[in-house]
């Protein structure tokens, strides 16, 4: 069987970072918004650094004005997905973009993006769940009514409460309010931590956060008496190797620290991030994983099952998709 084929589960996507190009600019050509200084000549997207990459993501995101824009998003990203055989994915979703945080607004993008989520199941057996995403670079007041937003929304298709954006502002917890908020809604927690910051900035999201799962995260390598920590307190990495290399975390894939993390014990699964950007897909970096690491098909059964088991969703979706993973001989 080819790696495409392999079932997979991906827990670190963001919505709007997942649109093909070429959707974003048929939609900027339809409103008649002029953003072609986000593309290079070839139609990808064009951006020097992690900072730069923000205002292309944000430009980009700026033609999605409607409900019916993410419905459209949902449904193309999610045939990608499942063309490479991933089976269930997790959506970071912001209703910053979604309405301005406003509760109302916010509940009419959900409509949309759930009922394309919903046909897509039904339709390419893909599923998914969402995790309402504070943006930390639009600071902690921001981050109260989009918490606001997830917490009145929570159960059904949202599961979880995050944090993204530029690790470089403030302290993980000047957060602390709205992801108290998520939790009280009984949200799943997790947050963008040791991609860029550091050490301190995953111990700050163990202690004033307390998530159970960590984006990125893989910085973490550089103090291993906190590695350790990870592994006592079962704390999941949500590592997007191809995204790190092309936004040089790390300079190329075989100094990527995802192996020396799992051979110690850490929990890592395997996610795309922002997938056009990063001109990768689910395949491959399963196809780069097995190229630089040698992993087989064993190992990817370990990293969805690890996937699975972290996976923001109920015990029956649970065990639908555990049957498939079943189906798939190691």
């Amino acid at each position: 069987m080819s790696l495409r084929d392999l079932p997979k589960l991906e827990l670190h996507l963001h919505l709007e970072g997942a649109a093909p190009p070429s959707l974003i600019r048929g939609m900027a050509k339809e409103k008649s918004v002029d953003i072609s200084r986000v593309f290079r000549e070839d139609g990808s997207y064009d951006f020097r650094d992690f900072v730069h990459f923000l205002s292309v993501y944000e430009a980009a995101t700026s033609v999605l004005k409607s409900p019916e824009d993410y419905a459209r998003l949902m449904t193309a990203v999610l045939e990608e997905s499942a063309s490479h055989g991933v089976i269930y994915t997790e959506f970071f979703v912001s209703p910053d973009f979604c309405g301005g945080s406003d509760v109302a607004a916010w509940r009419e993008y959900l409509h949309a993006m759930e009922e394309a989520a919903t046909r897509a199941e039904a339709q390419l057996g893909i599923a998914s769940r969402g995790i309402v995403t504070c943006i930390r670079h639009f600071g902690p007041d921001k981050a109260k009514p989009t918490a606001l937003c997830a917490a009145e929304t929570a159960g059904g298709w949202i599961t979880g409460f995050g944090m993204g954006g530029d690790e470089s502002v403030g302290h993980q917890g000047d957060y602390a309010y709205a992801f108290d908020m998520a939790r009280e809604a009984g949200l799943r927690l997790t947050t963008h931590a040791g991609e860029w910051g550091g050490p301190t900035s995953v111990r700050e999201a163990l202690d004033d956060l307390k998530v159970e799962r960590l984006g990125h995260g893989v910085q973490v390598i550089q103090d291993l008496a906190l590695v350790d920590r990870l592994i006592e307190e079962d704390i999941v990495l949500e590592v997007c190797p191809g995204s790190n290399i092309v936004l040089c975390v790390y300079p190329k894939w075989d100094r990527h620290p995802i192996q020396a993390l799992r051979e110690r014990g850490v929990k890592v699964t395997v996610s795309t991030d922002d997938p056009p950007f990063f001109h990768t897909t689910m395949t491959r970096e399963y196809e780069q994983l097995a190229r630089v690491f040698g992993w087989g098909a064993s190992d990817f059964h370990e990293i969805s099952q690890t996937a699975l088991d972290a996976a923001f969703c109920d015990a029956d979706t649970k065990a639908r998709l555990a049957d498939k993973l079943k189906d798939h001989p190691q």
